[in-house]
């Protein structure tokens, strides 16, 4: 019904508009009479003002005032453009991929104190989701220092810059000599935390390389072999949980999201939630999806732990590594003996924003 009269609303303004009728007439008393439903506005425009509306055939007219837009604009902005268009230009990568690449560490100074070296960072760190800086003094000082360099410090329930060793300290298996599978960091956030700077100060022992997987290589995996299975892993919201009640240290903290998260209109990735320490009960899936979910959150593990997707390197004091945490999944291998480590999380807002500043598409 309403349907209905909304229709006979519209053409009884086309008719008006295709007359030649202008703004002053819409004021008038008894032009609302010509509504019967009583529709209500608020005209902001001044009384004064002498404008005209006139329909043409594929067109309005308001004041003879003409507006232009070249066609490769218009092309780009429509919707079928943008469907067409790459928010964040990406190299998707396993181990073999990586390393073949041979992507260039930057010089700490370099980094600190030119343009060109920080944006030769960023611009590896955006196409691989991680990145290196070598000759860092190791210490938190300089670690902070060099992480100001491109963005604020998202302080978080861990602190603005974090320094542990396996203390136990926290109720965070990060905080311990155990191997941690891969994962992505705060899932339990509703904004997961979007960088992550790692840098080793000091081990003295064996193992503790870090695991790194590109999350999003995996993902297309599961794309190309199985795109059902990747549609429902952008449909379905998860719970991740995080309870802490150690010392002084009390905390609850939810996320709720997809395991992966996409762009609507043109279906490109940007973020993957993983973590299965983290998970909480799945009570967010309905009964009859449960079990195809499952099947597909499978699917793509055994594409995260494919050994050929696993890319380990051995932190050590002086070099720094930044990791997309919306992308690259991180772990690390059992270790022995004394082993420090400090860092911090950025805000992703502020690195985007120093690479555009830098002429970077991000």
């Amino acid at each position: 019904m309403w349907c209905c009269r909304l229709s006979h609303l519209h053409g009884r303004l086309q008719n008006l508009l295709s007359r030649g009728v202008t703004c002053s007439a819409f004021q008038q008393p008894n032009f609302k009479s010509l509504f019967p439903l009583a529709i209500r506005w608020h005209h902001t425009a001044s009384n004064s003002l002498n404008c005209a509306w006139q329909q043409h055939e594929d067109h309005f007219g308001p004041d003879g005032h003409v507006t232009k837009y070249d066609l490769d604009w218009l092309v780009k902005n429509s919707y079928e453009g943008q469907k067409q268009k790459v928010i964040q230009p990406r190299i998707l990568w396993n181990a073999e991929i990586y390393q073949q690449a041979q992507v260039p560490s930057v010089d700490f100074q370099s980094f600190l104190e030119t343009n060109d070296g920080l944006k030769n960072f960023l611009q590896n760190f955006l196409l691989y989701g991680i990145a290196f800086v070598e000759n860092v003094p190791p210490t938190q000082e300089h670690t902070e220092k060099l992480a100001e360099r491109i963005s604020l410090i998202r302080e978080t329930i861990y602190g603005r810059m974090w320094y542990f060793t396996s203390d136990f300290s926290r109720g965070d298996t990060a905080y311990t000599k155990l191997a941690l599978d891969r994962h992505t960091d705060t899932a339990y956030f509703q904004e997961p935390c979007g960088i992550q700077v790692f840098h080793c100060l000091k081990h003295e022992g064996t193992g503790g390389r870090t695991l790194l997987v590109d999350g999003f290589y995996a993902a297309d995996q599961v794309l190309q072999k199985a795109p059902e299975e990747f549609e429902l892993l952008t449909k379905v919201p998860l719970r991740h949980e995080y309870i802490e009640n150690v010392g002084e240290c009390h905390n609850h903290m939810i996320g709720v999201g997809p395991v992966l998260n996409t762009y609507p209109w043109n279906k490109e990735l940007y973020l993957i939630r993983y973590n299965n320490y983290d998970r909480a009960v799945i009570n967010t899936v309905p009964y009859d999806v449960v079990h195809r979910w499952y099947t597909a959150h499978r699917t793509l593990t055994v594409e995260l732990r494919r050994p050929e997707n696993e890319f380990w390197v051995k932190l050590k004091p002086g070099r720094v590594l930044f990791i997309d945490n919306w992308r690259v999944l991180h772990g690390r291998e059992s270790f022995t003996g004394y082993r420090q480590l400090c860092g911090c999380y950025l805000t992703r807002d502020d690195v985007l924003n120093t690479a555009r500043l830098l002429g970077l598409q991000a």
